[in-house]
């Protein structure tokens, strides 16, 4: 049987070491790479062509939201599986749409991950009981109305809405209750899954989808 070649993304240094102590000792997996960011990771995933790309979703750079539409545009072949310490609906529900095929959070004991890497390399999708159940809730729970870009998370499209109503990212902050320098963070990731380059861009993609009318 063929090794399950696999790239490692993780802005945490410990996260990036233990799985990879974990998967070197597990027989059946090779490490391919690792990532520290979401462009060293699409980068890793491009050069050495892995079975599986395991991704944090908040990682700097590119997040691992972007980065998992960069790496089933560039390398459909490979898996992504999600590993992070967020299971709220916005990033469970954009990660899949994004094309992960599998979603743990983090906790999850080493088997359940090893098991997880294997099923995704197979070509299923797999997640975490927590996720599991925010997912079969979701498929089978009442149908909800078509939300504009459905790539950007609440608060970015919370954000995106005040955007396009014309205020100033202190003002969004100050509307918010939160930092500036959160609120730009926000925007730059904006800017990043709807492929705009600036703010104009921005506003006249969220006006054509009916935002900023609030």
């Amino acid at each position: 049987m063929t090794d399950i070649r696999v790239v490692i993304a993780d802005d945490h240094p410990i996260v990036r070491e233990g799985m990879s102590a974990l998967l070197t000792s597990l027989e059946g997996f090779v490490v391919a790479g690792v990532a520290a960011t979401g462009r060293e990771a699409v980068r890793e995933v491009v050069m050495t062509r892995p079975d599986v790309a395991v991704l944090d979703l908040q990682m700097p750079d590119l997040d691992g939201i972007a980065a998992t539409k960069e790496i089933t545009r560039a390398a459909p072949g490979v898996a992504v599986l999600v590993l992070t310490m967020f299971s709220d609906d916005d990033s469970v529900f954009a990660a899949m749409r994004a094309g992960a095929r599998g979603y743990l959070v983090k906790g999850a004991e080493q088997d359940e991950i090893a098991r997880a890497i294997r099923a995704v390399a197979a070509g299923e999708a797999i997640f975490g009981p927590a996720v599991a159940k925010r997912v079969l809730g979701f498929l089978t729970g009442p149908s909800t109305p078509d939300v504009p870009f459905p790539e950007l998370t609440g608060r970015e499209r919370q954000i995106l809405d005040l955007l396009a109503a014309g205020l100033p990212n202190g003002a969004i902050a100050a509307k918010l209750g939160v930092a500036a320098k959160t609120v730009a963070n926000n925007v730059s990731a904006i800017f990043a899954k709807l492929q705009v380059a600036d703010r104009a861009a921005a506003i006249i993609r969220a006006r054509d989808a009916g935002l900023g009318r609030s």
